[in-house]
């Protein structure tokens, strides 16, 4: 009881969520500087919660529903069968037929299929309120007759994206629900097709576990392009100052921050899978759970360091700007300073002093006095351009 209220005051109206968008780990906020359209892109896809507050758990999450494509694949050691879109109350009896069932939902949107599923395997109303609000951080809920996992996978389609992915653990079937249409777990679908080892021999839990760790290592190619990426920023410091490099690496920045977010989360799921005791999971499933354990520990070490590399990047870019501008105020200077006996020289001469009483400035009478007044500010200059070259004032590899 005390579950179901917590879930029900966590609905907040469209207009609270939009006022409390750290408390969602999925937004990205746009760089400084960045175009207006970077306002909408979201590392995430979050589909938000049901129109209205205090909707019945599952009925949807405001978008128009879609036809969801469903792949059922049962194996054993000797034989693997598959079908796609197969009539959902079949799917039951056909775990009696098979070692291990797993059946994958492309699409959370198809209110139909999510509830023939949930009544065939007595799937928990919360758990699948959980599956069509796409906004979940990875974590772990225990119910009766199964688990329920939710877990979140990377993509780079120009800025990195994640969609969710959740499971339900049975006795002996697996059922998986994949946020967007298109077949993410295909590798492991071929590879239950040509291997005869350990995948088609154990139980629905190492398969559970092979789904969570291509979801785990979906993260490695991410953070290769965000090294890339801040490998293609560094050189374009190196080459111009453009005042679009801070942009992007606040927006690399704060990706990775969202990704490390979204990654700790995995990390103590998986952890909690080790952990408790769940009747679903075999102790050699845990060992397996512990590498993948690892590789989320992998994962956050690397995001800390590509973000400790943006905060150079953007030292390293203003401290290049600083002495672009040093090199700008010295050169002013050197002028300046050029100029000043020069200003002097003609501020003296160009005093309304009464030449023909004496004492004053009988030079101004002198022939040729244009030419030598010349002569020295040249010879002034000169001198000094001279001083300021042996000093190495004058070259930009030295300091000022």
């Amino acid at each position: 009881m005390s579950k179901t209220k917590r879930r029900i005051f966590r609905k907040p109206s469209r207009r609270s969520r939009r006022s409390k968008q750290n408390n969602n780990p999925n937004q990205v906020k746009p760089a400084p500087g960045s175009p207006p359209e970077a306002a909408s892109a979201n590392l995430c896809h979050d589909h938000g919660r049901a129109e209205d507050p205090g909707d019945h758990p599952g009925n949807g999450n405001g978008e128009a529903p879609r036809k969801a494509i469903v792949r059922f694949t049962g194996f054993g050691s000797e034989r693997v069968v598959e079908e796609t879109n197969p009539r959902i109350d079949t799917l039951k009896a056909k775990c009696q037929q098979f070692t291990v069932v797993w059946i994958d939902v492309e699409g959370v949107n198809d209110a139909e299929v999510n509830r023939q599923l949930a009544q065939a395997f007595h799937l928990h109303p919360l758990a699948m309120e959980d599956v069509v609000n796409t906004h979940q951080r990875a974590k772990v809920d225990p119910y009766h007759e199964h688990l329920f996992i939710v877990t979140r996978k990377g993509h780079f389609r120009e800025r990195a994206e994640t969609e969710q992915v959740a499971m339900f653990l049975g006795p002996n079937f697996v059922i998986s629900f994949q946020e967007m249409q298109g077949d993410s777990f295909e590798p492991v679908r071929d590879r239950i097709r040509k291997s005869s080892g350990r995948l088609r021999q154990a139980g629905a839990d190492f398969l559970a576990y092979t789904l969570i760790d291509s979801v785990v290592d979906s993260y490695f190619p991410l953070l290769d392009r965000y090294a890339d990426r801040l490998d293609g920023i560094e050189d374009d410091i190196a080459q111009s100052l453009s005042s679009e490099v801070t942009a992007r690496i606040h927006e690399t920045r704060n990706d990775l921050l969202l990704l490390r977010r979204t990654m700790r989360p995995h990390r103590d799921a998986i952890n909690e899978l080790i952990r408790d005791e769940h009747d679903v999971i075999s102790e050699n499933t845990r060992v397996f759970l512990r590498d993948c354990a690892d590789h989320t520990s992998q994962l956050i070490d690397l995001l800390e360091t590509h973000r400790e590399v943006c905060t150079d990047l953007r030292d390293y870019y203003l401290s290049l700007v600083s002495n672009r501008m040093n090199e700008v105020m010295k050169m002013l200077t050197i002028i300046a300073t050029i100029f000043i006996p020069l200003s002097f020289v003609t501020g003296l001469y160009g005093m309304n002093f009464n030449t023909e009483l004496p004492g004053n400035m009988p030079e101004l009478n002198w022939p040729y006095a244009y030419v030598g007044a010349l002569g020295l500010m040249a010879t002034v200059a000169g001198s000094l351009l001279y001083y300021f070259y042996r000093k190495g004032w004058l070259s930009s590899d030295e300091e000022f």
